[in-house]
């Protein structure tokens, strides 16, 4: 009787809890990656808040004379300011979907020195599966973003999102 070898245990076994990403750390990391999208978005706004146009119209009576004016964004102002909101959408998909899918690091991640990789094989979750952890971030906030502080008292210093994805954030070692 040959019996089949037992299936592999998980990639990555039960660590202490300080073998995990600190919260500080992926905070920061968060607001890393996220300055150049909110920089991007900056200047289509400003853009379009320095193009905007004004009419006005006079309203001449026997006893008065109104003015009323209003404000619109320009035809260009509103152009920029979507062309600069859409870099700003391809930067993230290329940052959190691309880069970190494939390395386990986004910018932020790799200036904070950490990745994010699955429990299951220890490896990044590729484009894909990266893209949707992203998604999976919604859940963290339903809670009133309760799920963004679970990294605080768990001992894998999970979000819900890591927790739906299997994944977990480890510091990169440096070798």
């Amino acid at each position: 009787g040959g019996y089949a070898p037992p299936p592999p245990g998980p990639a990555i076994r039960a660590l202490p809890t300080e073998s995990y990403t600190p919260w500080v750390t992926r905070v920061l990391a968060y607001l890393i990656d996220n300055i150049p999208a909110g920089v991007l978005v900056g200047i289509g706004a400003l853009i379009q808040a320095l193009t905007t146009q004004q009419s006005c119209v006079s309203d001449i009576t026997q006893y008065s004379v109104n003015q009323y004016c209003v404000n619109q964004p320009s035809g260009i102002g509103t152009m920029a300011f979507w062309l600069m909101w859409l870099a700003a959408v391809a930067y993230l998909v290329w940052n959190y979907g691309y880069r970190q899918g494939v390395t386990g690091s986004s910018i932020g991640k790799s200036v904070m020195k950490f990745k994010v990789v699955s429990e299951v094989t220890g490896q990044p979750l590729g484009f894909g599966m990266s893209v949707v952890r992203q998604i999976a971030h919604f859940v963290d906030s339903l809670i009133c973003g309760l799920g963004y502080l679970f990294p605080l008292w768990d001992a894998k210093r999970q979000t819900l999102a890591d927790k739906i994805m299997t994944t977990v954030c480890l510091p990169i070692e440096e070798g």
